[in-house]
């Protein structure tokens, strides 16, 4: 066991999978003689060489082509964007073929490939680069949807995603390449699809993904000191969901809030609401609540960015609107 950061998992992750498998590749912006651009592939050009750590031009479209088309002739790309804003330029290749060729060719090519990269707010950077695009690839059949939000899972489901045999989105955050986590030497990997009771509770349930997990366990523990018992559930996966679990959990607190940072309309936390009032209705003591991004783009201004972002008391508030406390 060994105390690591996110950006040395996601590099062992990659490196491991490309030592077991010669078809894995990484690809991508600065990923080979810069060693990445938050330094997350560093030396592996000098281990695995120029022919599978591969620097591009800045053209997403172009090079996200190339790693569908290798992955329909028996590669494992892993293709790496600066940012997820950036992957917009590359959505026709994302979401008209890597998402669909499997389907359009009745089977007969699988697209195990990964597009991985940071997304969401990171400070100060403006509204182009401060978006979060969860729930527009979760939308697209065909696409699988990954946000760890600790260096244990980002390991364990990166060489999961890599392995799995079709397109898979991995989201990061610039603001996590530091945060530290004992993780295990010996091998191991998570799976797909499966959240994960980050916090035991028993008065409301706040579900959560990415790296906001952190605010939601801090505020979670300074709330037992009011004696009141939130439990956190990490959905890890976007898609699959693991609507048992999110189900299990409302059905023993019988109080729902989501947290999610991204804008409200057609979110995560919309379909999760219409899944609970649909299956677990019977089950609720209050009104589902959720705290998000105000629906705006991100502003620049550091006093604006407080009222944007959710919050500690927005959220704090929230479940005590949830369980009635005034």
């Amino acid at each position: 066991m060994k105390e690591k950061t996110f950006r040395e998992v996601i590099k062992e992750a990659m490196s491991e999978e490309m030592r077991r498998d010669n078809s894995v590749y990484l690809m991508g912006e600065e990923v080979a003689k810069y060693n990445g651009a938050y330094k997350a592939s560093k030396g592996m050009l000098d281990e695995f060489g120029p022919e599978r750590v591969i620097d591009t031009p800045i053209s997403e479209l172009g090079f996200s082509g190339i790693g569908i088309g290798s992955a329909m002739n028996g590669c494992r790309p892993i293709i790496e964007f600066m940012t997820f804003n950036f992957s917009l330029i590359a959505m026709d290749q994302i979401i008209n073929n890597a998402a669909k060729i499997r389907y359009m060719s009745g089977g007969q090519w699988n697209i195990p490939i990964v597009f991985r990269g940071p997304t969401g707010f990171a400070g100060q950077l403006g509204a182009t680069h401060s978006q979060t695009f969860e729930s527009w690839y979760a939308s697209c059949p065909g696409l699988k949807v990954i946000i760890p939000s600790n260096p244990y899972d980002a390991k364990g489901l990166l060489k999961s995603a890599i392995r799995d045999d079709d397109p898979v989105i991995f989201m990061e955050s610039e603001q996590m390449y530091g945060d530290k986590m004992i993780i295990p030497e010996k091998e191991y990997i998570l799976p797909i699809g499966k959240a994960d009771i980050k916090k035991v509770g028993s008065d409301v349930s706040l579900v959560s993904f990415g790296k906001i997990i952190k605010i939601a366990l801090d505020i979670a523990y300074k709330l037992e000191k009011e004696h009141i018992s939130v439990e956190v559930l990490d959905l890890k996966t976007i898609r699959p969901l693991d609507y048992t679990s999110i189900y299990t959990s409302v059905k023993k607190t019988n109080r729902l809030v989501i947290l999610e940072e991204s804008w409200p309309f057609s979110s995560i936390s919309s379909e999760i609401s219409y899944f609970i009032q649909n299956k677990a209705f019977d089950y609720l003591d209050a009104p589902i609540n959720r705290v998000t991004l105000l629906d705006t783009p991100a502003p620049y201004a550091k006093n604006l960015i407080k009222y944007w972002y959710p919050n500690e008391k927005k959220i704090i508030n929230s479940i005590k609107k949830t369980l009635y406390i005034k």
